[in-house]
């Protein structure tokens, strides 16, 4: 057990460290629009939006919940399916119910965490993805009007790369006998927090 702790935690921090490397080369190699309109507007996007921060957080807590070889496989579906449903946004291709979809997920997500729910991985992979979309979608459809697309997709990838790493890293927790139960805890408040995001969809 010591030893996968270690591991899941290795994997976090350089997950988080090739995110933050990054931004460096990718800063000076912008032009100052694709900066201010881009890439930081990219970067700012999910986490600034709660309802985000919730559900990628809870994919990385899932991840690290399940052991390998989730932990490795939903921290790099939800950005790469994520990326598809932001061209699907920037296209302006009609997918409804988005807001309810990002909603969903937190609730989705944490009820699975709280549950410590363990489907094949086909289908973990499947439900992160399904989510995905939806994130994406509405990342696109925000598109700054200056902005360069490519810089602000690398910053919203930079972004959830980072939060999937928290996740993981306050999934190690599980390692102790206080941990999974914990974990189990936060996801039940992550799904009740999709209630409120669903509520609030529903009624706005």
């Amino acid at each position: 057990m010591a030893t996968a702790l270690v591991e899941i935690r290795v994997a976090a921090w350089r997950l988080a460290a090739v995110a933050t490397l990054t931004i460096g080369p990718a800063h000076a190699h912008l032009a100052q629009g694709d900066v201010t309109g881009g890439w930081v507007a990219g970067f700012l996007h999910p986490i600034l939006g709660f309802d985000h921060v919730v559900a990628m957080v809870a994919v990385g807590i899932w991840g690290a919940q399940l052991g390998r070889p989730a932990i490795y496989v939903l921290p790099i579906t939800f950005p790469l399916v994520m990326a598809a449903g932001g061209v699907l946004g920037v296209l302006d291709v009609p997918i409804p119910g988005v807001e309810t979809g990002i909603a969903a997920s937190a609730l989705v997500l944490g009820a699975m965490i709280a549950l410590a729910a363990r489907p094949p991985l086909a289908v973990t992979a499947l439900i992160v993805a399904v989510f995905a979309i939806f994130h994406g979608y509405a990342h696109g459809t925000e598109l700054p009007a200056a902005a360069n697309p490519v810089s602000y997709a690398f910053g919203l990838v930079v972004a959830t790369g980072l939060l999937h790493a928290i996740g993981i890293l306050i999934g190690t927790v599980r390692a102790w006998d206080w941990g999974a139960t914990a974990l189990r805890v936060g996801g039940a408040a992550i799904a009740l927090m999709g209630v409120y995001y669903l509520i609030r969809a529903w009624t706005s």
